[in-house]
């Protein structure tokens, strides 16, 4: 079997659930996705409900077309919608994959969830699916999610200038990350520990 067979799992610990998205997530997603500050370095902007919708048909639409693997997350503490990642950029010839398209409602960020739905997503790239190099991109103006990044392990490698455009007309710088197959143990080691634990690299 191929990536995009294995890829789309069910995925969890005691704190999250990731599971593909499915046309029955648009309402409890809905109900987080309005908050603007999620969009900010968003490549896309949702506003309006009609925005909601067509982002949202777009997670589904690349789902079925094989371009992403769109996970919805469930908060196992209160049991609700948290938001959504993706795999994507699949390159399985290549050994690898993006890790991207990731968003949390308000009151789910900085409690964990994104450091967990993450350590599953790296822990099924690199031990089921067999990836070499899993990449993340973020705006270079998005200190909060470059931190992010290099909390969890990822190298920072360089910035690729006018990368895209971004709703308002200004054209992106984006800063890419990676993790090797060879770093994982130890990235896996520091990620099992929780949140609050550093890489040596990061310690201070």
């Amino acid at each position: 079997m191929g990536w995009l067979d294995i890829a789309p799992a069910v995925l969890e610990n005691d704190r999250v659930l990731l599971r593909p998205v499915t046309p029955e997530d648009r309402e409890s997603l809905h109900a987080i996705a309005m908050d603007e500050a999620i969009w900010r370095y968003f490549v896309s902007r949702v506003e309006t409900d009609a925005d909601y919708e067509a982002f949202f048909a777009a997670g589904l639409a690349d789902a079925a077309a094989g371009r992403r693997v769109v996970f919805h997350i469930t908060d196992k503490a209160t049991g609700r919608a948290a938001g959504s990642m993706s795999f994507g950029n699949l390159a399985e010839a290549d050994g690898r994959l993006e890790i991207g398209w990731s968003w949390l409602g308000r009151e789910f960020r900085g409690r964990g969830v994104n450091h967990w739905a993450k350590y599953l997503l790296l822990e099924h790239a690199f031990e089921r699916l067999g990836a070499l190099r899993v990449e993340f991109k973020t705006d270079v103006l998005n200190e909060q999610a470059r931190r992010g990044l290099r909390n969890i392990g990822a190298v920072e490698e360089g910035v690729l200038r006018s990368f895209n455009p971004m709703p308002g007309g200004r054209r992106r710088d984006a800063v890419f990350y990676s993790i090797l197959a060879q770093e994982w143990p130890q990235v896996r080691q520091r990620l099992s520990a929780g949140p609050g634990a550093r890489t040596a690299g990061n310690a201070r």
